[in-house]
């Protein structure tokens, strides 16, 4: 059985890279060959591993998560992608840096006043919709505990608390 789910990003979002901008800003979003965005497979299930973790036995996030240290869990999670029709369309139209916008953000002092050289620039990629499965789920009461766990994640990426990454997630069990 697997799982095909829908990420509805209702504001902007940011995954990290990893990777500096340079001067441009100090945070780069993950992205393909392309330049289009996407939200890591090992991003999601760290995210629904965690909620599951609230709900389920530990035999059960063991059996499909992964143990930690050195037991790989059961089910695979893919890249949350766009939808095939739009990426194409960005992609021939070159309109990948229309996807993405620039927030700053300073530190400020106990006195009020923005601290000397704490001026920091990410990029953030605009809200999109995009596509992942999640393959390799034994049976149906598994896939449904596991769907639960995925519809309760409602943020990711950076700056969670503070507005980022707020989401919806859908999904549908598939044979």
């Amino acid at each position: 059985m697997d799982i095909k789910y829908k990420i509805k990003f209702l504001d902007y979002w940011h995954l990290s890279s990893g990777l500096s901008g340079g001067v441009k800003f100090d945070s780069m979003v993950v992205k393909d060959e392309n330049e289009i965005p996407y939200v890591p497979g090992k991003t999601i299930k760290g995210l629904v591993r965690e909620m599951a973790e609230e709900l389920f036995e530990k035999d059960f996030i063991e059996k499909y998560f992964g143990k930690e240290g050195n037991k790989q869990g059961e089910i695979y999670f893919t890249n949350a992608v766009i939808e095939d029709k739009t990426y194409k369309s960005i992609v021939e139209n070159k309109l990948q840096d229309k996807l993405y916008d620039v927030i700053a953000s300073t530190q400020i002092g106990e006195n009020g006043i923005a601290k000397d050289n704490s001026l920091r620039e990410i990029e953030v990629v605009i809200p999109l919709e995009l596509s992942g499965e999640i393959l390799d789920i034994e049976d149906e009461k598994s896939a449904k505990k596991i769907k639960k766990a995925l519809k309760m994640v409602k943020r990711m990426g950076l700056n969670r608390s503070r507005g980022l990454g707020r989401c919806e997630i859908s999904g549908e069990i598939v044979k």
